[in-house]
């Protein structure tokens, strides 16, 4: 198994970078891409840095209350996912995931720890934390897919 890249991203600005950096090399539908962390770490950023990479205009709110956020993209249909209400593998299959899964060109999951039916699987994670006055990335690809998207963003330890 690979080690993880690190990449250190100083603020919000560098955050929305990588979004686009890692929407620009998504290079073939079906993605399933977690993204970790405690709250506040920049997970939403994130995942709406990507979206708007891959050319979603307009709102993009995190899907803390609707759990489910679909947009229509370069790539195809995307989904944004928050599990951090999920308790119960019956209330992640009540959302449908498993049938999202199988028609989304993009799954960008907060949260992935909860995935307690083992509905996904990730190509990568990508775990955010706060470190002192900036945040940490740990990316840890987990297909061949992963690895591969990982070397295109030339991500040194994936």
């Amino acid at each position: 198994m690979s080690t993880a890249a690190v990449v250190v991203l100083a603020d919000e600005a560098a955050t929305q970078h990588l979004g686009v950096r890692i929407a620009t090399a998504l290079d073939q539908k079906g993605w399933r891409i977690g993204l970790s962390g405690p709250l506040g770490a920049g997970k939403s950023t994130l995942a709406r840095a990507i979206l708007r990479g891959l050319g979603v205009s307009g709102a993009v709110p995190s899907p803390t209350y609707t759990l489910i956020e679909p947009y229509t993209t370069s790539l195809g249909e995307a989904y944004h996912v928050d599990l951090y209400r999920i308790s119960r593998a019956s209330e992640l299959l009540a959302l449908g995931l498993p049938e999202l899964v199988a028609d989304a060109a993009l799954m960008l999951v907060e949260w992935p720890e909860r995935d307690i039916a083992g509905v996904l699987d990730f190509d990568f994670i990508l775990e955010l934390d706060h470190v002192a006055l900036a945040r940490e990335l740990q990316v840890r690809p987990r297909s061949k897919a992963g690895r591969r998207l990982c070397r295109a963003i030339n991500w040194v330890g994936a």
